[in-house]
């Protein structure tokens, strides 16, 4: 079979593309694209990557993502760029006839402060989190288009939605990067310029679930094959989460550092909670091994590599 993967230098696919090499002795060829084989928001460039490769399968992973101050600061853009990218896929994989397809969702499609742990069909049960809602509706519009295709013309069109994710690979830029990566990158610079003190947003207390992204990545190489017998949605995550309090102390554990960490609660923190329940992908053979303290420990050596 061949497999197309999108966003091929992102943190997601480039662990997939890891895994394929370790696990799968199939006779699976993956092929993985980037920015440079063309823009994904171009819908014509989309269509004509997508019959270069004529794949039987796609991973799309490919998306505009950051932090929570990128998300702020540019919702029109975070909204528009994944909808285009999105749609330019999906669309074309439809008019190609590609059978398969394994679209990554994310948990900001979650209502805010809404029952936990949150299932599948809590999707649009309620209003989305505010910081990141440009970002959970382009999800959201994915996600729907491809329930939708796979019941109107017999497509196994698959949505996962995983906690966030970290590990090698990630993007540790300051005000793009996400919590692990950020809380990594700080300590790591508190360390360098022996500094008293760092700063958090929020006063800590904002709880979050972290999956370490090689079980991911491992997980779907080992099941793809399979995706015809999976349900539309499925979460994949830790099953554990902890307060941005415990993120930031475990990485300055990680890099081997002490100093105290200034709380500021006028800054914007996000969803107090967003624990999602993984039984559905369980039953599937999801059994994510990493603890948050070794994967960060390989999240953070993979950090002073680059």
């Amino acid at each position: 079979m061949k497999i197309l993967v999108t966003g091929g230098r992102g943190m997601l696919a480039s662990n997939l593309r890891e895994s394929a090499h370790k696990l799968d002795s199939t006779e699976n060829e993956y092929i993985f694209i980037n920015r440079s084989h063309g823009d994904l928001r171009d819908f014509d460039a989309t269509k004509a990557i997508l019959k270069e490769h004529n794949p039987d399968a796609l991973i799309h992973t490919a998306a505009r993502v950051g932090g929570i101050a990128a998300n702020m600061a540019h919702p029109a853009e975070f909204l528009m760029d994944n909808l285009q990218i999105d749609s330019h896929i999906l669309k074309g994989c439809v008019d190609l006839g590609v059978e398969n397809v394994l679209y990554f969702g994310s948990s900001c499609m979650y209502p805010k402060d809404y029952r936990q742990p949150l299932v599948e069909t809590d999707v649009l049960a309620a209003p989305l989190e505010p910081t990141n809602e440009g970002y959970a509706l382009s999800k959201i519009a994915a996600a729907r288009y491809c329930e939708y295709a796979s019941a109107e013309y017999g497509l196994n069109y698959k949505v996962l939605i995983p906690s966030n994710l970290y590990g090698p690979g990630d993007d540790y830029t300051p005000g793009t990067s996400h919590l692990v990566a950020s809380t990594l990158v700080k300590a790591h610079e508190a360390k360098t310029n022996n500094s008293d003190s760092l700063d958090v947003w929020g006063d800590g207390s904002a709880r979050r679930e972290f999956t370490f992204v090689g079980d991911v990545s491992d997980w779907v190489v080992q099941n793809i094959a399979t995706i015809e017998q999976w349900p539309t949605y499925m979460n994949i995550g830790l099953g554990i989460d902890y307060s941005v309090k415990d993120f930031y102390e475990a990485a300055l554990k990680t890099v081997g550092y002490t100093c105290e960490l200034n709380f500021d609660p006028t800054k914007p923190a996000g969803m107090k909670q967003k624990l999602m329940d993984s039984s559905v992908a369980k039953s599937y053979g999801w059994a994510p091994s990493t603890d948050i303290f070794e994967g960060m420990s390989k999240a953070y050596s993979a950090f002073l590599e680059k």
